[in-house]
C-alpha cells in the first residue's frame, strides 16, 4: 500500500490507529501523575501529545481500574478541565512502570510509520548554482568552485572534502550545513518504539523546530523541525553509532546517524577520532551502499532504519592512507580543497583587511610573502591572512594605537603566530 506524508501524519481517531501497544501509554501516564501529583487533563495530553479524544480513553479505563481518581475540575471545559490524582492502587502499577522505563514524553510512534516517513521526506529542496554560490560567498574559492559542491548536496549522499589544513574545508561544510538545515521543514517524532521498547530521536542540540504549514491535519506526536545537522570531530566514539540504552532510565537514546536522518551528518577531521578509520568505514560501509542501516535491541531483538543523509567527510589527512578504493567507491563526490595560488592569497588577504576594517598596504603584504613565506618556504594558507590581521589588531589595541599596516607590524603579528622552527644550539632561530 502507498503512503503519502498525508496520511502518515493524519491523526489517529482511536486506540487502535496509535498502532503501539495501550500499556505503553497507560505507563508514560502513570508515570506522570506519580510524580507531578494532581494533574489537569489538559496538561497531561500536553505531554502525551495525543489527541484527548483518544487520551480520554485511557484516562476513563483507569478510572475503571481505579488507579486514577478526579477529585475536581478546573474549569467549563468538561472532561478536559478534570483534575486526575493518582490513588495508592495506581502508585503501586506506577512503580512497576518505572521498572520497566522512566520515559515521560510524547507518545512514542510506530518504527514502521517512522521509516515511511523518513523515506518520504530523505529528498529535500534541490539547492541551485546561485543558493550555492551565495553561501559560499564570504569565501574566496576558485572559479566555479559551486560545481564541485552543489551536485553532491542536490544527491544527498556522501561527500569527501580533503586538502592540506587552514583552507576552508570545515568553513566550506559549514556552508553546506546552512544550506541543508535552511531547505524545507521535515516532520519527526520525539521517540519511536520497537519491540515494546521506547527509543528516543530528539535531540535538543540537534532538532530546531521550524514553522510549516500543512493543509491537513497533523498527528500531535510529530513535529516539523529544520533539516537536521550533525557534526562532530575527534571526539567521535564507535558507541554513538550505536543504540545507547541507559540502564538507569531504561529507554534508549538514538544514534547520531537515525538524529541525522533527513539532513547532514559532519565527520570533521576525519583520521583523528578516538576510533580507527577503518572500524568508522567498516561500520558504514554497508549502510551506504543500502541506505538502510540496522540495529540490534538488548532483548536480542533486530530492526532496520533507512540510512538516508547527506555524510560529509572532511580530513587533512591523505584519503589514500585512511581508506580503501572500496570505501572510496561508495562516496559519490570527493572535492579537493587545496592552499590558495598567491592571487587568491592576495583576494583573501584584501578581503579580510574589509571585513576587519584595516586599510590595506600593499608594501606590507608583499613584505609578508617575501619574509614569512617564500624566504622559509612557508606554504600559503587561506586561514592565515585572517589570523594575523587579527593579532595586528590585537597588537594594536593593547598599545593603545590605530591599527595601519607595516612591515614592523607584520612581523610582530607573524612573529606571534608562526612556531618558528629551532636552530641546533636549542634556540628559536630568528
Amino acid at each position: 500500500m502507498s503512503h503519502t506524508l498525508e496520511s502518515l501524519l493524519a491523526p489517529p481517531t482511536s486506540l487502535a490507529e496509535l498502532d503501539i501497544p495501550q500499556n505503553i501509554v497507560v505507563d508514560i501516564v502513570l508515570r506522570q501523575l506519580f510524580m507531578e501529583g494532581d494533574t489537569v487533563a489538559t496538561r497531561i495530553e500536553e505531554v502525551l501529545c495525543l489527541p484527548f479524544k483518544i487520551l480520554d480513553e485511557i484516562l476513563i479505563h483507569l478510572q475503571t481500574e481505579h488507579l486514577l481518581e478526579v477529585p475536581g475540575s478546573t474549569g467549563r471545559l468538561g472532561r478536559r478541565s478534570y483534575v486526575y490524582r493518582i490513588t495508592d492502587a495506581g502508585k503501586a502499577r506506577a512503580r512497576d512502570a518505572f521498572e520497566r522505563s522512566q520515559y515521560i514524553g510524547p507518545a512514542p510512534v510506530p518504527l514502521e510509520k517512522y521509516n515511511k516517513a523518513i523515506l518520504l521526506q530523505a529528498r529535500y529542496e534541490p539547492v541551485t548554482p546561485e543558493r550555492v554560490k551565495t553561501a559560499l560567498s564570504h569565501l574566496i574559492l576558485p572559479e566555479n568552485f559551486d560545481l564541485r559542491i552543489g551536485p553532491a548536496i542536490n544527491s544527498g549522499t556522501s561527500l569527501f572534502l580533503y586538502g592540506p589544513p587552514g583552507n576552508g574545508k570545515t568553513t566550506i561544510a559549514q556552508a553546506i550545513a546552512g544550506l541543508v538545515a535552511g531547505s524545507d521543514a521535515i516532520w519527526l517524532p520525539q521517540a519511536i518504539t520497537v519491540g515494546g521498547q521506547i527509543i528516543q530521536v530528539f535531540d535538543q542540540l540537534v532538532h530546531r523546530r521550524k514553522d510549516s504549514r500543512v493543509s491537513f491535519p497533523v498527528d500531535p506526536r510529530w513535529s516539523p523541525y529544520q533539516r537536521p545537522v550533525v557534526m562532530v570531530g575527534g571526539e567521535l566514539k564507535m558507541d554513538s553509532l550505536e543504540l545507547r540504552f541507559d540502564p538507569i532510565a531504561k529507554f534508549y537514546e538514538a544514534p547520531l546517524q537515525i538524529k541525522a536522518n533527513g539532513g547532514m551528518f559532519l565527520i570533521d577531521d576525519f583520521g583523528r577520532q578516538q576510533v580507527r578509520p577503518s572500524d568508522l568505514l567498516n561500520r558504514w560501509i554497508v549502510p551506504l551502499e543500502t541506505n538502510i542501516d540496522s540495529f540490534r535491541l538488548q532483548t536480542g531483538q533486530p530492526f532496520q532504519v533507512p540510512f538516508k543523509q547527506l555524510i560529509v567527510f572532511s580530513t587533512n589527512l591523505d584519503p589514500a592512507e585512511l581508506v580503501d578504493d572500496a570505501f572510496l567507491r561508495r562516496i559519490q563526490m570527493k572535492v579537493e580543497v587545496n592552499s590558495p595560488d598567491e592571487k587568491m592569497f592576495y583576494r583573501i588577504f584584501v578581503n579580510m583587511c574589509q571585513q576587519l576594517g584595516i586599510a590595506f598596504d600593499k608594501t606590507s603584504f608583499l613584505h609578508l610573502l617575501q619574509e614569512w613565506y617564500y624566504k622559509p618556504g612557508r606554504k600559503l594558507q587561506a586561514v592565515h591572512p585572517r589570523d594575523i590581521l587579527r593579532i595586528a589588531m590585537a597588537l594594536c589595541s593593547y598599545q593603545g594605537v590605530p591599527c595601519q599596516l607595516s612591515p614592523a607590524l607584520i612581523d610582530e603579528a607573524c612573529r606571534a603566530y608562526f612556531v618558528q622552527p629551532q636552530s641546533s644550539d636549542g634556540k628559536l632561530s630568528s
